[in-house]
């Protein structure tokens, strides 16, 4: 997520699924992502999220990387006190950078560079939220966390589409937003999911709410909707706040959930809102904790010789 590099100099080491890559924030404030990988022995350049004071440095060799990947030092590369040598250009041993977009404070990366772009392929999604095309405010540890989950990250996938297990798995939750509240999305190969016609923004004991994203219109005053945004990225956008769960693939059994709510305006960070994203937070996170049961479940069912994969309609 973007609002894991809050300023200029920030680098954070990702693990994905076995590739070390390195998101960071240059002097520009733009978000560029590279493999964490040194170009002259292969070491691994940062082990922990931090504001650099100076350039992606080595700890082997001390090679030197600025915040936009160039090579920049080469410490005794030449010898005692040389710190260059005919045969290294500098030019030529750049971090390699990995394709990357930001949209709705996610990084989207493309390891291997021959995906379309992204407003390309997510341009059905785009449009149909263009509404919700305006910023987004994260307030830090009451709005973030995490769940590790012991199935397949498909099967979250699968079980987040779908509102055919509400009255079963929630029935708290069906109980204001029902079963036949919700309608499907279906449109294009890159997205599904499912949308409520009914959502009821929560409200304090001295009758306060969240501010709403600006100028929307009527649908999204009493309706929201949730979407798997292939492969692994899950979303949930309402007029107040909204949010992004990104599946990490922690083998083929294990899948680490992590989940960001962002809010409608800067005023929602305000220290009179803290309780109500707490409260908001432990909603999200009780809705979400009761699914892990069924998709440990199902993971646990696919070990059964004779399934067949079932049935989805």
């Amino acid at each position: 997520f973007g609002k894991d590099l809050p300023k200029p100099g920030w680098v954070k080491p990702i693990d994905f699924a076995g590739l070390p890559l390195l998101m960071v924030r240059n002097q520009d404030n733009e978000i560029k992502v590279f493999e964490n990988v040194c170009r002259h022995r292969g070491m691994i350049l940062v082990s922990d999220s931090q504001q650099l004071r100076g350039p992606i440095t080595c700890p082997y060799h001390a090679w030197a990387y600025d915040l936009n990947g160039q090579l920049r030092k080469t410490p005794h590369i030449g010898g005692p006190d040389v710190h260059e040598h005919e045969t290294l250009n500098h030019c030529d041993y750049p971090l390699n950078e990995v394709r990357a977009h930001v949209w709705r404070d996610i990084i989207f990366v493309n390891i291997s560079g021959n995906a379309p772009a992204f407003e390309i392929y997510a341009s059905d999604l785009v449009d149909r939220w263009q509404e919700f095309d305006q910023p987004i405010y994260h307030s830090g540890a009451d709005s973030s966390f995490s769940l590790t989950v012991n199935c397949n990250w498909k099967l979250a996938v699968e079980n987040y589409c779908e509102a055919y297990h509400l009255p079963f798995i929630h029935p708290g939750l069906n109980s204001y937003s029902r079963l036949e509240d919700h309608y499907n999305i279906m449109p294009v190969p890159c997205y599904a999911g499912q949308g409520s016609t009914v959502y009821a923004p929560q409200i304090s004991d001295d009758g306060r709410s969240f501010p709403n994203f600006n100028g929307l219109s009527a649908q999204w005053m009493s309706g929201a909707e949730y979407v798997a945004l292939f492969p692994n990225l899950l979303l949930g956008v309402h007029r107040d706040h909204c949010y992004g769960i990104i599946l990490m693939p922690d083998g083929p059994d294990r899948t680490i959930e992590n989940i960001e709510i962002y809010y409608a305006q800067p005023e929602a960070m305000e220290s009179d809102f803290a309780a109500m994203r707490s409260t908001n937070s432990k909603m999200w996170r009780d809705i979400f904790v009761e699914d892990v049961f069924v998709v440990e479940g199902m993971q646990k069912g696919r070990h059964a010789s004779g399934f067949d994969g079932g049935k989805f309609s």
